[in-house]
């Protein structure tokens, strides 16, 4: 990728963000030493979608995803993973349920005893 620093993305426009995507992109491929159509038909597009998209060219997300892929870089979706975290407080009280100790049985007398 170039120098260019992206210091507030939220200020970027649209078409700004795909440019960057597309520099990134183009970037790692070079680095690689693969060569567009190559890659494209590594990640079984056409070499003019591959170009379209360095330029900064809308593209389909499955299309990027398929040219990550083969780049390696697919770890850029990390951030897209979802977990569950459980405040400290529903944690706390999580702990306080728990069983302290055993109730022992109970007296259902219609339950069926062992023949030991």
């Amino acid at each position: 990728m170039t120098d260019k620093n992206i210091k507030n993305i939220y200020k970027m426009s649209d078409d700004a963000i795909i440019h960057t995507i597309g520099e990134f992109v183009r970037h790692h491929r070079l680095q690689q030493n693969i060569t567009q159509k190559d890659l494209a038909d590594r990640a079984g597009i056409n070499r003019t979608t591959l170009s379209d998209m360095e330029l900064g060219r809308r593209c389909q997300l499955v299309t990027l995803i398929q040219v990550l892929r083969i780049l390696n870089k697919l770890h850029v979706f990390e951030s897209f993973e979802v977990t569950q975290q459980i405040s400290p407080i529903k944690l706390a009280e999580m702990e306080m349920k728990k069983r302290q100790k055993a109730s022992g049985q109970s007296g259902d007398s219609t339950a069926k005893k062992s023949d030991w």
